[in-house]
């Protein structure tokens, strides 16, 4: 890649995240207009003097949601609650208490935040308003054990899930139904209080009732859809006895099922949509066009596999008739179907099979990375790929094909060249897909 297509393809990625950091987000969404009163997103709140303000955070981006709230709030309104972030994403916070946990399998500390979780929901009242700061990474953050099972059993479900094929949507519809906190519990709980969430979306869609497994969203899935989907990738068999006896025990009406629509504790709960891909997206199309690009958002949508979306983002450059330089953007979030033992995420996958679509084509760089700056269980964002990544693979012996095979790709750019490294970004908005045409 010329240095010119690498710098202008980060810098267009690294815009487009900032666009969604809770800095801006927090301060566009909030204010102080009075001492004891709150607006929300053009929403006024009270909080009255036998009340309290509460404050849950869970999620990758929770940590610098909460301590940009604290900044709003600073001399007005004294905020008590209790924040969960992945390892890494801590930030110090003056009033809220910190903890991070497991991602994207959960651990212990994810059992502790929802056990803490829970007695902070029980013990509001009618009086307290609670804001629920919510992004992605919230399943696994808050993680509970349903009767019967153990920590080992929810962290062998969750592999499975990972590794299955299964999309977020689905993945946490299985979730809410082993859980009392996801799928509206927390809001069951939590009611009489007023409750205003703040999301940062990291589904595609921006459905509520699927980030971070809906806590305080009706549910309207059931049982019954968490085994269909369990079934479709074939996962029975492999579950933990207790939970396969406990989802079906829900499927014969024995457990309860998640609360829906129509719930009396939905009444006092609202919901604001503070940061999504489309942001980022129109962020990364605006600084591309400063920087001199022609630009051209494929899909906002983007979904499946991350091999045959490479393939069509491939297409694309390839067959692009219009005016250059040229910027080619999508977001969303692909799926991998983890067969081979190797390193990687789906971006530095679908990066790799770019790559591989790509050789031998001049003037083609593309970018796939998470706008929450980690892809996988690896130190990496994504990945960067032009013609000349498999000519330096070549040189060095590499077998591209071999890697992409074994969901390799983490060790094929370590050694090509190509991985992208943010570091947390103290965000989450799904991932951005950047194409640049010289």
């Amino acid at each position: 890649m010329t240095i010119s297509a690498a710098g202008d393809i980060q810098s267009i990625f690294m815009h487009a995240v900032s666009a969604v950091h809770p800095v801006q987000l927090i301060r566009r969404h909030v204010q102080v207009k009075a001492p004891s009163t709150l607006v929300i997103s053009g929403d006024d709140y009270v909080v009255p003097p036998q009340g309290r303000l509460i404050v849950l955070g869970a999620g990758k981006a929770s940590a610098a949601m909460a301590q940009e709230l604290e900044k709003v709030l600073e001399g007005h309104i004294r905020p008590e609650g209790f924040v969960v972030t992945k390892y890494g994403h801590a930030l110090p916070l003056q009033h809220l208490e910190l903890l991070e946990a497991g991602h994207p399998v959960p651990d212990e500390h994810s059992l502790e935040a929802s056990r803490r979780f829970l007695e902070t929901a029980a013990a509001a009242g009618e009086n307290d308003l609670v804001i629920l700061l919510l992004s992605g990474g919230a399943s696994a953050l808050l993680a509970d054990v349903p009767e019967g099972s153990s920590l080992a059993d929810v962290q062998q479900l969750f592999t499975l899930l990972l590794n299955s094929g299964a999309g977020i949507h689905e993945m946490n519809i299985v979730r809410k139904h082993l859980s009392k906190i996801k799928g509206g519990w927390l809001a069951q709980n939590i009611y009489p209080a007023t409750l205003c969430t703040l999301v940062l979306s990291d589904v595609v869609g921006d459905d509520l009732s699927v980030i971070g497994s809906g806590p305080a969203v009706p549910d309207p899935s059931t049982f019954a859809d968490a085994m269909a989907i369990l079934e479709k990738y074939r996962l029975p068999e492999q579950l933990p006895l207790s939970l396969r006896r406990y989802l079906s025990d829900g499927v014969a009406g024995i457990v309860p099922d998640t609360p829906k629509a129509g719930d009396a504790s939905f009444s006092r709960v609202h919901h604001y949509l503070a940061g999504t891909n489309h942001i980022a997206l129109q962020a990364a199309a605006d600084k591309a066009h400063s920087l001199g690009y022609h630009t051209q958002v494929l899909a906002s949508d983007t979904t499946g596999d991350a091999h045959t979306v490479a393939a069509t983002l491939a297409a694309a450059a390839l067959t692009y008739e219009g005016p250059r330089p040229a910027c080619l953007l999508a977001g969303g979030e692909t799926t991998v179907q983890v067969t081979g033992n190797g390193k990687g995420g789906r971006n530095q996958q679908l990066a790799l099979a770019a790559a591989i679509a790509l050789a031998g084509h001049e003037g083609i760089t593309l970018l796939s990375a998470g706008t929450d700056g980690t892809d996988g269980p690896t130190n990496a964002a994504g990945a960067i790929a032009d013609n000349h990544t498999l000519e330096r693979a070549t040189a060095l012996q590499l077998d591209a094909q071999d890697f992409l095979q074994r969901q390799d790709a983490w060790t094929f750019f370590s050694k090509a060249g190509g991985l992208l490294i943010t570091g947390p970004t103290q965000t989450n908005v799904m991932d951005l897909m950047i194409v640049l045409l010289t």
